[in-house]
Parts: C-alpha cells; structure tokens; sequence
C-alpha cells in the first residue's frame, strides 16, 4: 500500500466485515450532521462513498472546517482513547459508511499493522495540518488565507486553474476563518481586477494572484 492511501480504499463491505465483525452500514442524505463536536467517542467511520467535512462552531454558529473526507478514507480516529469528539463531521453529499464499533476498531490497532501504521501517519499529518492552520489564523490576514487556498486548490484543466470543487462564499469562508462578508468583497475585487472568473460557481484564477490586497 503506497504510504499516503487509506488501508480501506479497496475494501467492499464484505472485506470490511471480516476486518470489524460488529461493523454495519449507515446511509445519510446530503448535508446531515453525523457525529457532533462532544458527543461520546464510540464508533469509527469508513466511508464507502459520498464526502464529508470535518468542522468545530462556536456559540454562534460561525464554523471552521478543518478537513474534508472522501471515499475510501475514515474519520473517528479518536475512539482510540474514548474521550469526547473533538469535532462535528457533516455529509457535503450523500453518503454511506461501514461503522466499526470501538472494541473492533482496539483489535484492528493492535492486530493489523497496516492499519496501525496508516493510523499514525494519519495522526502526525493532522498535528501538522493543525499547526499550519494556527499559523495562517494568527500571522496571515483574511486576504493571504484566500489566496494561499485558491493556490492550493486550483488544478491544471485544458491549459487554466481552475478550484474544481463548486464552493459557496460561506464555505470558503469556513474554510480559511473568515467572514463571508470579506470573502465576497475580496473576490468581487479580485473579478473585477481580472485576476479570477466564477463559472459555474468554479473559481478560474486567470493570472497570477497580487500578493496584496
């Protein structure tokens, strides 16, 4: 298995079955809560198809997402220690997952290597991830967080940049920590500068983006 892929990505539920007896399938339609930040950490989710986004909200409503989860990945991780959930993790589209119960989610770490070392990797990934994200909250201004995320995410399609995913102006907002307020006023700049296109609810970035705003 090549180091960064999920050791479930190949898996059908019967291969899942073998691996969790106690698993079973849950279904979700579209933006449905899953599991909620402080709720009891008993279960570890596969998921066998659809995507998720892992975010924490404060009083009022105001979210950050921290990570989005496609096919063939997992989230849960956390049952390990049996502490509250650190997170909210909501469907961004219809989705199933194979749900291991913690007792087999204990025997896979301790008698599946592959699974352990995946696991791990997973962990120091998200420390990482963490870390970088307190440094764009605390040292980069609205602005720098935008443009460092439509540089991440833009890919190569027919000679453009084009950030595939169709996002809101509210789910970026989540996603870099701020307002959609600023969001809109910085990208309706950036479209009016000629630096970016919306079509079809994507983001073209059409030449490079000004290290200012």
């Amino acid at each position: 298995m090549p180091p960064d892929q999920a050791p479930f990505a190949h898996l059908d539920e019967q291969a899942l079955r073998g691996l969790a007896p106690g698993g079973a399938v849950r279904s979700y339609p579209r933006n449905v809560v899953v599991v909620s930040e402080g709720d009891p950490t008993d279960s570890l989710y596969v998921v066998l198809s659809g995507r998720v986004k892992v975010f924490v909200a404060d009083e009022n409503g105001r979210e950050l997402v921290v990570n989005t989860i496609g096919t063939g990945d997992y989230f849960g991780e956390l049952v390990l220690d049996g502490q509250a959930r650190a997170a909210s993790v909501m469907t961004l589209e219809a989705s199933r997952f194979f749900v291991i119960p913690q007792r087999d989610a204990d025997a896979l770490l301790s008698g599946n290597p592959q699974f352990a070392r995946h696991l791990v990797r997973k962990l120091i990934g998200k420390v990482r991830s963490l870390t970088e994200q307190v440094r764009n909250l605390a040292l980069r201004d609205v602005y720098a967080r935008l443009v460092r995320f439509l540089e991440e995410q833009a890919v190569e399609d027919g000679g453009r940049r084009i950030v595939r995913e169709r996002l809101t102006q509210a789910d970026i907002a989540a996603r870099i920590g701020g307002s959609r307020e600023m969001v809109s006023r910085i990208l309706s700049d950036l479209s009016a500068g000629g630096y970016i296109r919306v079509e079809a609810k994507q983001i073209v970035l059409l030449r490079k983006l000004p290290a200012h705003w």
